[in-house]
């Protein structure tokens, strides 16, 4: 296996490998930044540091018992991630 198709492999697994924690826990940095290399920031592209007026959000909430991975992240604007998060203090449903 060449360096490519070894560092391709590796990122997939890294975006792909579910790391379940309870919501009291502190998020993985490390996820988060292969999400945004995997998808840069909506507002301006870039694929670090911060993205104007939006937010990462898990689709399956941590609380429930959705993964802290890339896979279960999403750009969100901050209003609708609001929104949601009002809606998810709710029990899982």
């Amino acid at each position: 296996m060449n360096r490519l198709t070894l560092s391709a492999f590796v990122a997939v697994s890294l975006m792909t490998t579910a790391v379940t924690v309870d919501a009291s826990q502190k998020r993985s940095q490390t996820a988060k930044n292969h999400f945004k290399v995997a998808h840069p920031c909506p507002a301006n592209g870039k694929t670090k540091g911060s993205c104007p007026g939006y937010v990462i959000d898990h689709i399956n909430p941590l609380a429930c018992g959705g993964p802290d991975a890339p896979i279960n992240m999403q750009w969100q604007t901050i209003a609708a991630g609001k929104a949601k998060d009002r809606w998810e203090r709710n029990p899982c449903r």
